[in-house]
């Protein structure tokens, strides 16, 4: 699932690419529609409208348009949206294609078809922002405000740490490498956490997500760029998907447990329960 390094590769890919283009139309594939509401009635709004600016909150894209709307793409597990040339043959995962004045379409491919589209007013988009905790790389998330988020968990570490109205962006990938930067065990309980710890987790979080961006995000299966390519964390991730292999640190082989429903990668002898 594209996580907050992804979706912010994404974001920064179609600022340079589409920003200031005028939408010209749009067409809705398959079965399943990627939105819930009238197909028709989206294409008839969007048209005419230009795109002001690409933002992010948490996993979330959106699309600041001319007419004061939102469109919000939620990629959800293997959702991509790519700029495509018009003139290009759609690929059988297309599920919609929101048709550019400069001849390219920007596309949505889900392979799964978990990924969702909205169209919002700014009270909309207020609504979506009040159900979502901090951003992880914000100012607003200090140690101490962490820790206050923290406290109020009666859940495991990283089952809070998943949770996108406690923190924004996270996911199983860099929870994982954020727990072993910061030498925690994932089933930790949340509000238990020293000022020490803390601190070490709040530097962790920001360390791994910084790192995810400055390497456009990591690519397993189908993760890519906004632009159609793939990522590179995937190979500087210290313990997620590494069972068995050494730990960096320690030497100890990491091992592959299941926490908050999730398989969770952890080095025994650095991440002590």
């Amino acid at each position: 699932m594209p996580e907050l390094p992804e979706v912010e590769t994404i974001r920064r890919d179609l600022q340079q690419e589409i920003s200031g283009d005028t939408l010209i139309g749009a067409e809705f594939f398959g079965s399943r529609s990627a939105y819930s509401g009238d197909a028709n009635a989206f294409i008839r709004q969007i048209a005419g409208s230009s795109i002001r600016e690409i933002q992010r909150r948490g996993k979330y894209l959106l699309l600041a348009l001319s007419n004061g709307e939102y469109i919000v793409v939620h990629l959800r597990m293997t959702g991509r949206l790519i700029i495509r040339q018009s003139d290009e043959p759609n690929d059988r995962l297309v599920r919609l294609v929101l048709r550019l004045a400069s001849g390219r379409d920007l596309r949505l491919e889900d392979l799964r078809k978990f990924a969702t589209v909205e169209l919002l007013t700014v009270g909309g988009l207020a609504a979506l922002f009040d159900r979502l905790g901090p951003e992880p790389l914000s100012s607003e998330l200090t140690p101490e405000r962490l820790g206050e988020i923290l406290s109020h968990s009666r859940r495991g570490l990283k089952a809070s740490l998943l949770d996108q109205s406690l923190l924004a962006g996270l996911g199983n990938i860099y929870v994982d490498e954020a727990l072993f930067h910061a030498r925690i065990h994932p089933d930790r309980p949340a509000s238990g956490l020293s000022t020490a710890e803390l601190k070490r987790l709040h530097q962790a979080i920001r360390h791994v997500l910084q790192a995810g961006i400055d390497t456009r995000g990591t690519t397993f299966s189908d993760y890519r760029d906004g632009l159609g390519r793939p990522g590179t964390h995937q190979y500087q991730l210290q313990v997620y998907r590494r069972t068995g292999e050494p730990c960096p640190t320690c030497g100890e082989p990491i091992i592959k447990t299941r926490v908050a429903g999730r398989g969770t990668h952890v080095c025994p002898r650095c991440q002590k329960l």
